[in-house]
């Protein structure tokens, strides 16, 4: 997908002070490291504008969330609305998610969120899908034993390969729904801006929660 470049991109994520992770590797990857506590951590891969992030982290004081994103342009939106929000538990990254389990020790996060990734249509770009088996190889090493992933897409097409996937991957599927606005698990759900955009133009939401067991 690509991303108009921003003006004065890299300075405006400057501007945002600690709230920007520059490098995981050298700045830590725990909550004290990270966040001054011993709060679970909890990643959104791919965070968009930072709607869902900052709207999660206010209704969970208690646990620490880090948004990351591969696109830095992007990332400095999110950047920018975590600052505004002053929200003390959310930082932010620009990493790819490839790059999580060479970051992160084995089975140290608590849950991961994966919001209207993109969903690369074609099939010879399958493995670029982040609930590719590649993908979800990354997240069991990282995340604890009870750890999940909580996956939330409008695109029918990825969330049907994406169950296959998790269900060839062993994961126990709860909370599955292929219109979650019309659910009983919508009490809580926090948006994205993409989803208020197409849930209000009626395209559905799928949602799961997937768990290694």
């Amino acid at each position: 997908m690509r991303v108009k470049k921003k003006k004065h991109g890299a300075e405006r994520l400057e501007a945002c002070g600690k709230i920007v992770i520059k490098d995981l590797r050298a700045e830590g990857n725990t909550s004290q490291q990270l966040f001054g506590n011993d709060n679970p951590i909890r990643i959104e891969i791919g965070c968009g504008k930072g709607d869902f992030i900052v709207g999660t982290a206010a209704k969970e004081p208690d646990v620490n969330f880090l948004a990351v994103e591969k696109v830095s342009d992007v990332l400095m939106l999110a950047a920018e609305k975590v600052k505004k929000s002053e929200l003390p538990n959310v930082r932010v990254c620009c990493v790819d998610a490839k790059e999580l389990a060479e970051i992160f020790p084995e089975g140290s996060i608590d849950r991961i969120y994966l919001n209207f990734s993109d969903p690369w249509p074609k099939s010879r770009h399958e493995k670029r899908r982040l609930t590719y088996r590649t993908f979800l190889e990354i997240y069991k090493k990282i995340l604890k034993p009870d750890g999940a992933v909580y996956f939330k897409t409008d695109n029918r097409g990825l969330f049907d390969f994406s169950l296959e996937e998790f269900k060839e991957f062993g994961m126990h599927l709860e909370k599955l729904t292929f219109d979650l606005h019309n659910s009983e698990y919508m009490e809580g759900n926090v948006m994205t801006e993409y989803e208020r955009r197409f849930s209000g133009m009626g395209v559905s939401i799928n949602r799961v929660e997937g768990y290694f067991r």
